[in-house]
C-alpha cells in the first residue's frame, strides 16, 4: 500500500523588514515567529496522531528552517525536493508598491492567467503534482509531509478543486505555518482537510511572497 496522507505545509514567517518580494533569493530566513509558527505546526501534525513516513521540503532556508521542528518530533531527516520550490518572479528583490510606480514593469502585468511574471502556473501544477505522487509512491504506508510555500500549495488546492489556476493572490487561503491535507483516491488527489494551527497574530510578513 502506499500512503495514506499527504500535508502541504506552508513555512513560517520569514524575517523581511524591507519588505520585498524575496521568492527564490537567498538569504532569507525564518523569524522568531516564524520558527515558532513551523513549531506549531509540527505539533498540530503530531495531535493528529498519525503515523508519518516521510518528510520532504524545497531547497530554500526557510523551508528547510520550517522542516526542523518536523525532523525533531518525528525523527526523520528531510529530504529536500527542488520540485516544491517557490516560483520564479520578475518582481524579486522589489517592494511590489513601488515596483508598480514604474510604467516599465507593467508589461509583466500583460497576461495574469499565465501568469506573465513569472513561472506559468499549469508548470507549477505539473511539477507540484510530480513531487506528491513521488513521495506517496515511495512510502508503504504512513502520512507525508511537505514544507513548500504559499503559491505552490495554493495553486495545488485550485487544481485538484478544478477551479481556474489564474486568481487574486490576495484571497489565497494559505495562512503562514498552514497545513492543506490531500488523499490519493483512484489515482486523483482529493483535499480532505486545511487547518491554521499558528497563531499569526503581530506577524509582519504575512503576505503572497
Amino acid at each position: 500500500m502506499p500512503a495514506a496522507r499527504l500535508h502541504l505545509v506552508r513555512h513560517g514567517e520569514v524575517h523581511n523588514p524591507a519588505r520585498v518580494l524575496y521568492g527564490r533569493l537567498p538569504g532569507y530566513g525564518l523569524s522568531a515567529d516564524g520558527r515558532r509558527m513551523a513549531r506549531q505546526a509540527a505539533e498540530y501534525v503530531k495531535s493528529l496522531d498519525r503515523p508519518v513516513s516521510a518528510l520532504v521540503c524545497s531547497p530554500l532556508q526557510r523551508t528547510q528552517e520550517s522542516a526542523e521542528p518536523f525532523a525533531e518530533i518525528f525523527g526523520m531527516a528531510p529530504v529536500i525536493d527542488e520540485r516544491v520550490i517557490e516560483p520564479t518572479n520578475v518582481f524579486e528583490g522589489k517592494r511590489m508598491a513601488i515596483a508598480m510606480i514604474n510604467p516599465w514593469n507593467w508589461r509583466h502585468l500583460r497576461k495574469p492567467a499565465l501568469p506573465s511574471w513569472g513561472e506559468p502556473y499549469a508548470d507549477v501544477v505539473g511539477r507540484m503534482n510530480a513531487a506528491m505522487t513521488h513521495a506517496w509512491d515511495a512510502v508503504d504506508s504512513g502520512d507525508i509531509v511537505i514544507v513548500s510555500h504559499q503559491l505552490p500549495i495554493w495553486i495545488t488546492h485550485l487544481a485538484v478543486a478544478g477551479l481556474p489556476l489564474r486568481h487574486d493572490p490576495r484571497a489565497r487561503r494559505c495562512a503562514l505555518s498552514s497545513v492543506t491535507s490531500f488523499e490519493m483516491v483512484d489515482k486523483k488527489w482529493t483535499e480532505t482537510a486545511y487547518a491554521e494551527p499558528a497563531s499569526t497574530a503581530g506577524a509582519v510578513d504575512v503576505g503572497a511572497v
